[in-house]
């Protein structure tokens, strides 16, 4: 039954092409998912690559053909089938909604709509099943949110989740081009222009975003407010602290969960090793465990030190790493323009 599902998606995604927008394109989410759209070989009979009014007329290549970035008023007007957006939030405010107007199913990689209870917040694997034709603008959830719950859905089905604690370490392309160029420049002893408060090189940051009211930054309240959204469970305890590391390659969550249900860390490892886009890599004594060096440019989620916790009768603790840019943003929204063309809802 698989094997024939299979097929059925290949033949809509070779049979339907689409004239697609990427909004945002000259950023460094926009750029990765012109190179996940390539890679994957997406069905585009247009492509429209769209920025700010300062980047219009740049040039791009995608499948070495150079495309000419254009503004979104000229977006609009070009009606695309799906508009991939990756612009900020107050872009996505202000434009998601014109696209939608015109018949474009809005894509948003930014926080604008993610707790709107009108939009569905969406990992394919997940709940991809929840979107329908009517889903003008849907959302795709934070990168630390995506890569933890790809990990947690599965075991939340068989074990119930009572409690997550979670620590993040995060990359600093997390923050964008300012940030890489901080960090270069720092280890180099050069000055430069900060996106930091604080020295990044040799350092950590226990600050991803603003405070809030509550002493938790926004990155923190993500990790709690998404999980409960995608996982469709408000009743779970979440309580974290998201970190900025001086690395490039992806993020990592040490986390911590309380179950309702007795489980076995053999049975763990074999939901997490049957689920599609995880990878397991748990084999401590050889030095095997996921890490962003190693997870950078892939698109899997990478599971590993997985244990029982020795203070607690029913919790687990595990290792999570992905590359934030791609599965954590470019590639979910790619799977989720590859979901409602399989599914016939675009």
């Amino acid at each position: 039954m698989l094997g024939f599902e299979l097929v059925v998606f290949l033949l809509r995604i070779l049979i339907k092409r689409m004239k697609i927008a990427v909004v945002g394109a000259t950023g460094m989410v926009g750029e990765i998912m012109l190179k996940v759209l390539e890679e994957r070989n997406f069905p585009i009979s247009e492509l429209l690559l769209v920025a700010s009014e300062r980047s219009v007329g740049k040039t791009l290549k995608y499948k070495n053909t150079a495309h000419t970035v254009i503004g979104l008023e000229t977006a609009v007007v070009e009606q695309p089938d799906i508009a991939l957006f990756s612009a900020g939030g107050s872009t996505s405010l202000a434009w998601a909604p014109k696209f939608a107007e015109v018949g474009a199913t809005v894509i948003d990689n930014s926080s604008a709509w993610r707790m709107d209870s009108s939009k569905k917040l969406i990992v394919p694997e997940i709940n991809g099943q929840e979107l329908t034709k009517e889903d003008r603008i849907i959302a795709n959830p934070n990168c630390s949110t995506i890569q933890m719950v790809m990990a947690l859905a599965p075991l939340h089905r068989e074990f119930q989740i009572k409690r997550l604690i979670i620590s993040t370490y995060q990359s600093i392309t997390g923050t964008g081009v300012k940030a890489v160029q901080q960090l270069e420049q720092e280890s180099q002893g050069l000055e430069t222009d900060a996106a930091y408060p604080h020295q990044i090189h040799k350092n950590a940051l226990p600050h991803c975003d603003v405070f809030l009211e509550n002493d938790y930054t926004k990155e923190e309240m993500k990790l709690v407010n998404e999980t409960h959204k995608i996982l469709n469970d408000d009743r779970m305890g979440i309580t974290a602290t998201a970190v900025r590391i001086p690395v490039v390659g992806g993020h990592s969550e040490a986390v911590n969960i309380e179950f309702e249900k007795d489980f076995s860390v053999a049975r763990i490892r074999e939901l997490l090793q049957n689920t599609s886009g995880v990878v397991v890599q748990d084999d401590p004594a050889n030095n095997h465990y996921p890490m962003p060096i190693t997870a950078e440019g892939t698109d899997a989620v990478f599971v590993g030190r997985i244990r029982r916790d020795t203070s607690h009768p029913n919790a687990a603790n595990m290792w999570i790493v992905a590359d934030n840019l791609r599965k954590g943003a470019a590639t979910n929204t790619v799977q989720i323009a590859e979901y409602l063309i399989a599914q016939g809802l675009v």
